[in-house]
């Protein structure tokens, strides 16, 4: 439910890299669609391609089920920093996927961006309200809904790995105060750090929290995020 221009201000404010590059994965416009064969792997062996484009990275950041799949890469290959907003993890979304599913069928975006906020992110009515008053911001939901059951079946369908970014040097596993050790997205960042912790046992592994946000503190809380992203930078 996000694409690169989304984090166009966030990058705006992390200044502690001499460049920064914000990525549209697959199911967002310039970058192609989905595929039949779609899956988790799909994700990590483009993120692989992109790294290999992106010689010298010094530092992978991932949001969500972005965060998921940076943290995969770094079972891959050997990566200096990976930093995760709210990783999401298995069973994360599965209950929603029948209805998210039938919404796909009948192309009805609306219920899709609908399910996505009130079942999943747990929104009231009065909330959801207040987003669709804004009516660019949700046709924009609708356009970015459309990947929304294929990710969330993909993530449902991988195995859940045993352990998270094995080859890491340092992972920094940022939670937003509002969600912290709650569901859904605090129970499954829970999930996602005991795996980074089995597997990143001599490195440093460390938590994060963002005082006063959410899941969606790129949008809310934009400047404070790039901020503590500054605050991660490792010595170059």
């Amino acid at each position: 439910m996000s694409d690169a221009h989304a984090w166009r201000h966030v990058a705006t404010a992390v200044g502690a890299w001499p460049s920064v590059t914000v990525v549209n994965r697959r199911g967002r416009t310039p970058s192609g669609p989905l595929t039949d064969g779609y899956s988790l792997r799909t994700e990590v062996e483009d993120l692989g391609l992109i790294l290999d484009e992106c010689a010298g990275t010094q530092t992978l950041f991932g949001w969500s089920y972005g965060g998921l799949i940076a943290l995969l890469a770094a079972n891959d290959r050997s990566l200096r920093q990976v930093i995760a907003y709210e990783p999401v993890i298995r069973p994360f979304g599965s209950h929603v996927l029948p209805d998210l599913q039938a919404a796909e069928e009948k192309a009805d975006w609306e219920a899709t961006v609908e399910i996505v906020n009130r079942q999943i992110a747990g929104l009231d009515a009065a909330q959801v309200e207040t987003l669709r008053a804004d009516r660019q911001g949700w046709a924009d939901l609708q356009r970015l809904s459309r990947p929304a059951h294929a990710e969330l079946a993909a993530l449902n369908a991988a195995p859940s790995p045993h352990e998270l970014a094995r080859r890491a040097d340092r992972v920094d596993l940022i939670v937003g105060q509002c969600n912290h050790g709650t569901a859904p997205y605090g129970t499954s960042f829970d999930d996602v750090r005991q795996r980074v912790t089995r597997a990143t046992r001599a490195t440093r592994a460390e938590v994060h929290v963002l005082p006063g946000q959410g899941h969606m503190a790129h949008l809310q809380a934009p400047t404070e995020l790039g901020h503590l992203l500054n605050g991660l930078a490792t010595a170059r």
